[in-house]
């Protein structure tokens, strides 16, 4: 099959790696993959912070690149979520009917990538190896708004040589939330400090997710408190064979 990737803003300009992973990843599982270079953001943060035509703007964009994708693929439950819960909201409140109609059909053929391995592609065991002790981050918007459930533990488990290490208080929020952690340092800060504890706690070597900007909070934390421990993204696992290793930013 075919599928267009969406990388989003935030892997394109702080982590090229996920995606050069997820490139690896679906190629490997046999998908045709595509990539519009005119793809920007889904504008979650304009519609965070209020500024919805601004974010109507990008939502148009996007279908408008993607509109005639076989299925549309991304790295970041955050950016399928919006997608999911605000598009609606805006194509209701500032589209036309022809607008509406062509968000309505796309938004079926948008996956997080754990959703297209798992659901779409009918895969758990994608042949990845990596030989290490991994705990799993469920990031806020893939547990509550995507319910991704178990299909990133269930690929995990499936991976030669990883051991699981579980974390406690899995649904505990990180305390990033894009602009939340800006404007409430404070109680971000404290959000962070009690679920760093349960990170660390597992003695695991990587704690992985499907959401880059959990893991560049959590990253930050442990890079300050020198702990030891790394992040890493998802993609990046299940992309690592024992002929091609992980590509781990250092």
């Amino acid at each position: 099959m075919r599928a267009s990737i969406f990388i989003t803003c935030y892997n394109d300009t702080l982590f090229p790696e996920t995606g050069r992973a997820v490139v690896r990843l679906l190629e490997r599982l046999g998908v045709e993959l595509e990539f519009n270079a005119e793809q920007t953001c889904c504008g979650q943060m304009h519609a965070n912070t209020g500024f919805r035509r601004e974010a109507f703007s990008q939502a148009k964009r996007l279908v408008r690149i993607y509109r005639d994708a076989e299925a549309v693929v991304a790295p970041s439950s955050s950016c399928v979520a919006m997608m999911r819960d605000q598009y609606p909201g805006l194509f209701e409140e500032l589209g036309t009917e022809m607008e509406r109609k062509e968000f309505e059909a796309l938004l079926p053929r948008v996956y997080e990538l754990t959703e297209f391995v798992v659901d779409r592609l009918g895969v758990e065991d994608v042949g990845a190896y990596f030989p290490h002790r991994v705990t799993y981050h469920a990031s806020c918007h893939g547990l509550r708004s995507l319910h991704l459930g178990d299909r990133p533990l269930r690929l995990l488990e499936k991976v030669r040589g990883l051991e699981l290490a579980p974390l406690e208080n899995l649904d505990r929020c990180c305390g990033f939330g894009g602009t939340f952690s800006v404007k409430n340092g404070e109680v971000s800060s404290a959000m962070l400090t009690a679920k760093l504890e349960d990170v660390l706690a597992t003695r695991a070597e990587y704690c992985t997710g499907v959401d880059n900007s959990c893991l560049m909070h959590l990253g930050g934390a442990m890079h300050r408190q020198y702990a030891g421990m790394k992040t890493i993204h998802l993609a990046q696992i299940l992309a690592s064979t024992a002929q091609e290793p992980a590509e781990v930013a250092e």
